[in-house]
């Protein structure tokens, strides 16, 4: 079934979780554009396999958390791929394990300014695209947020929790704010997920280790985040804004 018109945009969209939902989108007929900040060939890779889906892609380096870079993504992809029907607000990092009396301001900084700073960019973009109110033919987005809002991070990321639960209260807010305007705002928190984002954080085989304390026993697939945020995007959830979706095996 194809969905809405429109293309979608991903941020972060070379590896895990953004990957996985670009080859989703792509796999249900929209068109589709990646923003990345680093491995290009990896992207490249994830814009080969959703053109062999037979849509349009691209993919658009840059980094979030620079308002310029933002503005060239979205006018990049706008000028290739027409209007833009939905925003996936994934672009995240965290670094290493840490707690937060060794933390440096430095680090933080990085964090929040990707992470808060880079969704809240890429929303308002979105927003300006999207909207009924100032000529757009409205749409969707998800931001992506972790289990770690809720669980703190403790002994290990406590910097990216707090830097998610800002990306959940602008879910929540910002839905209300465009609701009229033809705009749903969601979020989905990924819990336990086997992706490379672990080993950035120092410790590759976390999902490994960790596994047996989910409820469900195991670890996630960044598949299995792709299709709620799809899900989210699509016309099924049509009466669903303002929601945040934990996928987290009950963790």
């Amino acid at each position: 079934m194809v969905e809405a018109n429109g293309f979608v945009l991903v941020t972060g969209g070379g590896r895990g979780i953004g990957a996985a939902t670009a080859r989703l989108a792509a796999l249900r007929g929209r068109d589709v554009c990646i923003g990345y900040r680093d491995r290009a060939e990896s992207a490249a890779a994830v814009v080969a396999d959703c053109e062999q889906l037979g849509v349009r892609a691209l993919a658009v380096p840059g980094d979030v958390a620079q308002e310029q870079d933002v503005l060239r993504l979205f006018a990049t992809a706008q000028e290739a791929l027409g209007p833009l029907g939905a925003l996936v607000n994934n672009a995240g990092v965290l670094d290493r394990q840490s707690q937060v009396a060794e933390l440096q301001a430095a680090r933080i900084e990085r964090i929040l300014a990707v992470n808060v700073l880079g969704a809240f960019l890429c929303a308002r973009e979105a927003v300006r695209a999207m909207s009924t109110r100032t000529g757009g033919r409205g749409g969707a987005i998800v931001n992506v947020s972790s289990r770690a809002a809720v669980l703190g991070g403790a002994n290990e990321y406590v910097d990216y929790a707090a830097s998610k639960a800002a990306v959940d209260a602008l879910t929540v807010g910002l839905a209300r704010e465009v609701a009229a305007e033809g705009i749903r705002v969601n979020g989905v928190r990924p819990g336990l997920i086997d992706t490379d984002i672990h080993a950035t954080g120092g410790e590759p085989g976390r999902v490994a280790r960790l596994g047996s304390s989910v409820p469900m026993q195991r670890g996630g697939a960044a598949e299995e985040v792709a299709e709620a945020i799809f899900w989210l995007l699509s016309d099924r959830a049509s009466y669903v804004t303002g929601s945040i979706i934990d996928v987290s095996g009950a963790r």
